[in-house]
């Protein structure tokens, strides 16, 4: 990149002038976060006397105990992953967010509808909340599944800034007799440097800089790749940085977590991939299993033996789980390390845990294809021509380390990228051809959308090298909204834009 780390600060600041100035020049009107169409959209949403569930929420500097290791680092509560929240779908939640940490940051409500202005894009949807502020998020929760949030600021993502989201369904048709949330995390912070430090490096040395965690070199952008971090599954290069630690809600393999069940017990398993640079492949061993939702909406049920999670995604899983101690296991797509935690069912207390560092045959087994998830009738969109299509290119600047949409970078210049006009009302058609040799983790704010085909609805896809997805979504939900790589990396490093609506 040709501009250090702390211009690409400043240039954010500009960037809501920026948007509104190009809109302008195309004689277009943008949608702003609190124009009357964005308060109706919310309207539509509340219903009257709907509960209200008032969250604090603080982001500080902690000392995180890893499971043996303690780092400094920042989080919502004492470890990665707290507090978690639970809500019901229609309610509204209210958090108030107290910022104790030396730099601004936000909230970004990852795969939730909510309403454009609480969607915690800093200088596009609200301002930076600064080192001692506040700021209150309040929004309908309308459709339940498995959600996270984080900040949508710097490298706080790959810190320990991040919480699963659970809005439940009232009327929950999965039938299941236990059910635990699974958080995964590339874990950097502390251990040592920081994810600023190797962005930083990153951008020094351009693409010469990757895998600095490791230690070796991975051309991911111009086709080396000299550290063997590299997928089949993934279509190539699987990673930016090679990280020390892996992490299954906030624990090491060294101290994995327990999750107890009654023997033949089913259980649903809500899996959230938190990192910032790996895919994971899960599986839990002895057992198959049964893949119920993806980004929080249900699918046609299908059996696999295992998944893989870009950054960002969520899958439902059911288990009928046999007597015994069973290993749970995600291991890092196409890198070393694994995340790990325990199975176990109550007649089985005494027998000894699986090692902390197997990888059971399940990992090799059928591995779930994304195109044979079917959304399920309830929620597919309805058959209809899209009546926009905008192309969404996916390039690299190899030697800069820039990642771009449409030849530009988000942030550079002071702007968000390339502009991805809509109206409301509209069917909408993206086209996203992946030119560079890594695969991206493609994520969309404030809407859900599916593979032509009837396939899954979901708000992050992954886009293969040298692959084109076409996926459609329908605009019912004004605002300006981020889409990006959910690299954390690559979108530092340019790979965002805005589907911007306008009248």
């Amino acid at each position: 990149m040709s501009f250090p780390i702390d211009r690409r600060r400043f240039l954010h600041l500009a960037g809501g002038a920026a948007m509104l100035a190009a809109c302008a020049g195309r004689g277009l009107s943008m949608v702003a976060g609190t124009s009357p169409a964005v308060v109706e959209a919310e309207r539509r949403r509340r219903r009257p006397g709907a509960p209200v569930v008032n969250l604090a929420l603080t982001a500080a500097a902690v000392d995180a105990d890893l499971g043996g290791r303690v780092v400094p680092t920042w989080a919502y509560g004492p470890a990665p992953g707290a507090p978690g929240v639970r809500i019901r779908a229609g309610e509204v939640l209210r958090a108030t967010l107290t910022n104790s940490l030396p730099a601004a940051t936000t909230i970004h409500w990852h795969g939730i509808a909510l309403r454009n202005d609480m969607d915690g894009v800093p200088d596009l949807t609200q301002k930076s909340i600064p080192p001692g502020g506040t700021f209150v998020y309040e929004f309908t929760a309308p459709n339940p599944g498995t959600y996270f949030f984080h900040p949508h600021s710097g490298m706080q993502l790959d810190r320990g800034l991040y919480s699963p989201l659970i809005v439940e369904d009232p009327n929950e048709p999965l039938k299941y007799d236990a059910e635990f949330t699974i958080v995964l995390d590339d874990w950097l912070d502390g251990a040592p440097g920081t994810p600023d430090q190797k962005l930083a490096e990153l951008v020094k040395g351009g693409m010469a800089g990757m895998n600095m965690g490791g230690g070796a070199t991975n051309m991911g952008g111009g086709g080396m790749n000299m550290a063997g971090v590299q997928s089949d599954a993934l279509g190539g290069d699987s990673g930016d940085v090679r990280y020390p630690i892996h992490l299954l809600n906030g624990r090491m393999p060294a101290d994995r977590p327990t999750f107890t069940v009654a023997p033949n017990a089913r259980v649903r398993l809500r899996v959230i991939n938190a990192g910032s640079d790996t895919a994971y492949r899960f599986a839990v061993g002895g057992h198959r299993m049964t893949v119920t939702h993806t980004d929080g909406f249900p699918v046609t049920p299908l059996d696999v033996d295992t998944l893989i999670l870009g950054m960002a995604e969520r899958y439902d899983v059911v288990v009928q789980v046999q007597s015994g101690a069973w290993p749970l296991v995600a291991a890092a797509e196409g890198k070393d390390g694994l995340a790990a935690a325990v199975l176990r069912t109550t007649d089985a207390t005494a027998t000894a845990p699986p090692p902390a560092d197997l990888r059971p045959p399940e990992l090799k087994g059928q591995l779930l294809d994304d195109i044979d998830l079917r959304a399920d009738p309830s929620v597919s969109l309805v058959d209809r021509r899209a009546d926009r299509t905008h192309q969404v290119a996916l390039t690299v600047d190899a030697m800069q380390y820039r990642w771009l949409i449409n030849g530009k970078v988000h942030g550079e210049g002071g702007g968000h990228g390339a502009e991805l006009d809509v109206r409301q009302g509209e069917r909408v058609q993206l086209e996203y051809t992946n030119k560079t040799t890594m695969w991206h983790p493609m994520h969309l704010h404030g809407h859900t959308f599916q593979r032509i085909g009837g396939r899954a609805r979901k708000d992050t896809i992954k886009v293969l090298p040298g692959r084109t997805v076409d996926v459609i979504f329908d605009a019912d939900n004004p605002g300006q909204w981020m889409l990006h790589c959910h690299n954390t990396y690559h979108l530092m490093a340019g790979m965002g834009s805005v589907v911007s609506y306008v009248s």
